[in-house]
């Protein structure tokens, strides 16, 4: 029986082109964690925690912190009973899911690396090609009009803008001139929980013809204010997704009852891959549509949700862009991009990331 022989990590920071900005906070660099696992066999996996501590409270030197933990857990188990080793990893890392996104990634790698299986394939294999949108982080109206030229000229078709946070004026402003600058976009905006139920309806009226072009409001209100999500949804007349408020396929199916929002994002660094893949099983049980989205990631975490999204099938929302914000590429691999399209049938074995020299050297725990 193929066993689990050791799991080290390594720090992975990496610098952004510029500040990548929500309405809670921004990074400059992407403090993330490198995660890899050996079989007694000799067969490796590779994972990405990506915390952003504006959105989950999650560092670097908390992924740290507990990776010791889940090496001691794994070491020397069975390596191909996935679904008790991401229990048994879930235990160990505790409340910070992006380290048991980046075990679990690394385990689900090497499994499939193993088989000679793409991660997409073992997902399922539904679609080749997925669509991303490109992210407008906050900022002045100076720049979101030039990210936005960028986009369009880059083949961009749905232009995710980021709001609150700031003066409701500088939203509209924002939104006005990524308007003008890609006039055949279409838009989604993304509050990530800053603004109230009323505060998310008045920045709906106030953009007048513009609004026609609104497919998507991501997480308008506060994650635990689920009146908030269906008052939006209701009284603004577009499509609303649970972000922050979706952390499991349990928050899914209360979301669902309560009819707060008719779209779930679902996040590996959220939630780890295997509560991940039954909130989409629970979204599509309750009838709700289906977004794939990220934290500030590589193409290591973007590849594993990629082929998750693509596996699976059926997302409508894509959003799997952060690569394109990375001012260095630590790694290689992975997704073939052009443009907006992201490909997958070439990925693989596994996600077909592999590290480069600038990855950092492995702490290793040993069985």
């Amino acid at each position: 029986m193929t066993r689990i022989r050791e799991l080290s990590f390594s720090r992975l920071d990496v610098p952004l082109i510029e500040p990548f900005g929500i309405a809670t906070g921004a990074q400059v660099v992407a403090h993330n964690v490198l995660v890899h696992v050996r079989f007694d066999d000799g067969t490796e996996g590779l994972g990405e925690a990506a915390p952003f501590p504006a959105v989950n409270g999650e560092t670097q030197e908390s992924v740290l912190a507990v990776l010791p933990e889940a090496a001691r857990a794994l070491t020397g188990r069975a390596a191909t009973r996935f679904r008790p080793l991401a229990l048994a990893a879930r235990e160990a890392v505790g409340a910070v899911k992006s380290a048991l996104c980046a075990v679990e990634t690394a385990l689900l790698d090497a499994f499939c690396r193993r088989a000679g299986l793409s991660l997409w394939e073992f997902f399922g294999g539904s679609e080749a090609e997925l669509e991303t949108d490109i992210t407008i982080p906050t900022g002045d109206v100076e720049r979101a009009h030039t990210a936005a030229l960028r986009a369009r000229d880059a083949g961009f078709g749905t232009l995710k803008v980021k709001v609150g946070g700031t003066d409701p004026e500088m939203d509209l402003a924002r939104l006005r001139a990524i308007g003008s600058a890609a006039p055949n976009a279409k838009l989604i905006l993304d509050a990530n929980a800053s603004l109230s139920a009323d505060e998310a309806v008045r920045l709906l009226d106030a953009l007048d013809e513009l609004r026609a072009r609104v497919v998507l409001f991501e997480q308008p209100t506060a994650a635990e204010d689920i009146e908030g999500l269906r008052t939006v949804l209701e009284r603004g007349r577009v499509a609303v997704a649970a972000d922050e408020s979706a952390r499991s396929a349990a928050d899914v199916t209360a979301l669902a009852r309560a009819g707060a929002g008719n779209v779930v994002n679902v996040k590996i660094m959220k939630t780890g891959v295997l509560e991940a893949w039954d909130m989409v099983a629970a979204a599509r049980a309750a009838g709700l549509g289906l977004m794939i989205g990220g934290m500030v990631e590589t193409e290591l975490a973007m590849t594993t949700s990629a082929s998750l999204a693509a596996g699976v099938g059926g997302f409508r929302f894509v959003d799997l862009d952060t690569p394109l914000f990375l001012g260095e590429r630590p790694l290689v691999g992975g997704f073939a991009r052009t443009g907006a399209r992201l490909s997958l049938g070439e990925a693989g074995p596994g996600h077909g990331v592999r590290a480069s020299a600038h990855s950092g050297k492995p702490a290793t725990v040993q069985g």
